[in-house]
């Protein structure tokens, strides 16, 4: 090689091997200090992409569980007002049972009237339960019903072959044997709508059970206090009704059984609770008789159309992914409990007589039922979100990890590699040195 002083070439050389290893540190020195092999996308455009997307999915995760853990407050929330209605409930069924023995006075059963009033006041604040300043169990949280549903009552006690048109005195058990209804005995029926109960008594005769519901709904009573509602629609099969979400419901078995409707859907025309009952003609109550001919039980509720104003709980990364959960009417008129006549007047369940504390007593069982069916559907959807959160978390978990494999430095690698580096750069800077001192020769000739 030439000896030169305007170009001095290996260092030059050396000076670019050492910056290389400059850059070679500086990222080695990166990667240790941050702990990820990919800082930037000039690391590796395709990984950087790949876990940037999954940075995204794991926040998207965490979000999603957090909203599933609102979304359980939330439901906490109303089924604790649903559970202090049930408790109501119950007492309120001991106050009934208890309205109906005539051991009490008509003092004692008023006071039991001011007890049965104060609660169905208390149901109603239950009702108006608020979570983050929205009301749950008053209807508004609702799915969405087109079409207002009719209650619907079934008898599956009766005989397959029994129709509303069949004589009392000739009706059979759901095992063919006569009920021995005898013409001379004493029908009574009893029925709430709006709060009000109204009772009607005949001989039984040649009746048939349209009689029945036809004498029921008839009189000064249900005219004075201007109900809405009355027995109307009657089917004898397996068709029970159609529900509030449109669809047809069966019996069980397929088989035929006898159901009754009022004749106006909604809750106006709600008929919260009606009771039949057989005196004889020595004045005393047929009870094996009423539990087959009263076994009437609520398969479709009343309920007024509304919009779709579901609760909707987003539990998914993409669009749409979410828990719908529609919450009902927990109010004392959506159980039965109240109403309003059409002069406006509040009415709730009168206990003040025998015969109506011996009406409100089915009222009080198709309420229970009622607020019972609310309370386990929103456990059923607490419960599932306990799986939604398991599952979000678990999805994180892995996200995660997968992200990490992409992302994280190894650190004994990287630790090993920058001390490779480093080494280099000392050894780079010690020949630069060499490499600018070996221009100090050509002095030498210049002597």
């Amino acid at each position: 090689m030439a000896l030169v002083v305007k170009n001095n070439m290996s260092a030059i050389n050396t000076l670019n091997i050492m910056n290389s290893n400059n850059n070679a540190l500086s990222k080695s020195l990166q990667k240790v200090s941050s702990g990820m092999k990919i800082n930037s996308a000039a690391d590796n455009p395709a990984g950087y992409a790949i876990s940037e997307r999954m940075r995204v999915q794991i926040r998207s995760l965490d979000q999603d569980n957090q909203n599933a853990q609102n979304g359980q407050n939330m439901l906490k929330t109303a089924e604790g007002s649903v559970s202090s209605t049930v408790d109501i409930l119950k007492t309120l069924k001991e106050k009934v049972l208890d309205a109906a023995n005539d051991t009490n006075t008509t003092f004692d059963r008023k006071t039991i009237q001011d007890y049965l009033n104060q609660a169905v006041d208390q149901i109603n604040d239950n009702a108006n339960t608020t979570y983050n300043g929205q009301l749950l169990i008053d209807g508004s949280k609702n799915k969405a019903i087109s079409t207002a549903s009719t209650v619907t009552y079934t008898n599956s006690s009766l005989s397959t072959a029994t129709t509303f048109g069949s004589a009392l005195s000739s009706l059979l058990d759901r095992n063919g044997n006569s009920l021995n209804i005898l013409k001379g005995d004493t029908v009574s029926i009893s029925y709430t709508n709006n709060g009000k109960t109204t009772t009607t008594s005949f001989s039984v005769g040649t009746s048939n059970l349209t009689d029945v519901f036809n004498n029921a709904t008839s009189g000064t009573a249900y005219n004075k206090f201007g109900n809405s509602a009355s027995f109307g629609t009657t089917s004898a099969n397996s068709v029970i009704g159609t529900t509030a979400e449109g669809l047809t419901m069966y019996t069980a078995d397929g088989s035929s059984a006898l159901s009754i409707s009022s004749n106006q859907a909604g809750t106006a025309g709600n008929i919260s609770g009606f009771t039949i009952s057989i005196t004889g003609t020595d004045g005393n109550v047929k009870k094996s008789v009423n539990s087959v001919l009263d076994a009437w039980s609520e398969q479709i509720s009343a309920q007024d159309k509304s919009n779709d104003n579901a609760i909707n709980m987003q539990i998914g990364t993409k669009s749409s992914q979410t828990i719908r959960v529609g919450l009902s009417d927990m109010r004392a008129k959506a159980l039965g409990l109240q109403g309003v006549s059409t002069d406006g007047t509040v009415q709730n369940l009168d206990v003040s007589t025998r015969a109506n504390a011996n009406a409100a007593v089915n009222v009080l069982d198709n309420a229970v039922q009622k607020a019972l069916k609310e309370q386990t559907k929103i456990g059923a959807v607490e419960n599932r979100l306990d799986y939604t959160q398991s599952n979000l978390t678990t999805q994180s978990e892995n996200v995660q990890a997968s992200e990490s494999t992409i992302r994280d430095a190894n650190m004994a690698k990287e630790m090993t590699e920058y001390t490779k580096n480093n080494v280099l750069m000392q050894a780079s800077q010690a020949m630069l040195a060499q490499a600018n001192s070996s221009s100090q020769n050509v002095l030498q000739l210049l002597q």
